[in-house]
């Protein structure tokens, strides 16, 4: 029997549709041994390998998050701070190690200081998946280990190559499929992460070829900063793996 990795891309609140793609391979009889994240894939990942459900991880979201994230930058008068992130982490993770996790895993994070993109499987989980989560101008950097730590997609929100030699079969979970849109005006925010997501279309896209099924829920109506959708975007999530059963069933064989 085939053994299964699966790569989880970054994407705020719509990496709930991870959950949902989770929840579909599960239902199919899918258990991946090896899974790659990064920011929202990262944290998600985390909390599935330490032995969460998905519905739990959904509700851990859901209790934990503000409404608008944006508001909540605002009202600090500042940049969010990742400790609110990390005492959530630490509250589902308390043992706050890789080793500690029932599945392996692969986090991503960009080390602003030396200009590099680095991933981590061993040692100190939290700081690392709050570190590859910190968002740049809305998070302050995570220091690890004499680094400064945001957002790994920024070097690279698609992380397959770690995956190499770590399993027989790769699902890909990606969840910010670019679409034409002649829709507006969009906010400051929105034309920042539509710019974002340009900038890295071309390497998520070669990366994406090394995937045996990519599975990439349409979620362009959804901002990335707000959780007020999540249980939709669940769905989308669920709906758009189980779209894919047969093709999934087969890489089990």
């Amino acid at each position: 029997m085939n053994t299964i990795g699966l790569v989880l891309s970054g994407g705020g609140a719509r990496g709930i549709a991870h959950l949902g793609v989770l929840q579909g391979i599960e239902e199919i009889g899918i258990k991946p041994k090896v899974i790659s994240g990064v920011s929202a894939g990262a944290v998600i990942g985390a909390l599935y390998a330490a032995g969460y459900t998905p519905r739990q991880i959904l509700g851990i979201a859901k209790n934990h998050s503000p409404t608008n994230i944006v508001t909540a930058v605002i009202t600090a008068g500042g940049l969010f701070s990742p400790e609110i992130l990390k005492g959530v982490l630490l509250e589902a993770i308390p043992q706050n190690s890789f080793e500690s996790l029932k599945i392996l895993l692969f986090v991503t994070a960009t080390d602003i200081g030396n200009c590099s993109s680095i991933t981590t499987s061993k040692g100190v989980l939290c700081d690392v998946l709050v570190g590859s989560a910190a968002i740049p101008a809305l998070f302050d950097p995570v220091p690890y280990q004499h680094r400064l730590l945001v957002d790994g997609g920024v070097l690279n929100n698609f992380p397959v190559e770690c995956l190499a030699g770590n399993c027989d079969k790769l699902i890909g979970s990606h969840v910010n499929k670019l679409l034409s849109s002649k829709s507006g005006p969009f906010s400051r925010l929105q034309v920042l992460e539509r710019c974002f997501h340009l900038a890295i279309a071309d390497k998520v896209l070669a990366q994406a070829k090394f995937c045996d099924i990519l599975i990439e829920p349409q979620l362009p109506q959804y901002n990335m900063f707000e959780m007020k959708y999540a249980e939709e975007i669940f769905e989308i999530g669920y709906r758009c793996a189980m779209m894919q059963k047969e093709s999934l069933l087969l890489l089990t064989k």
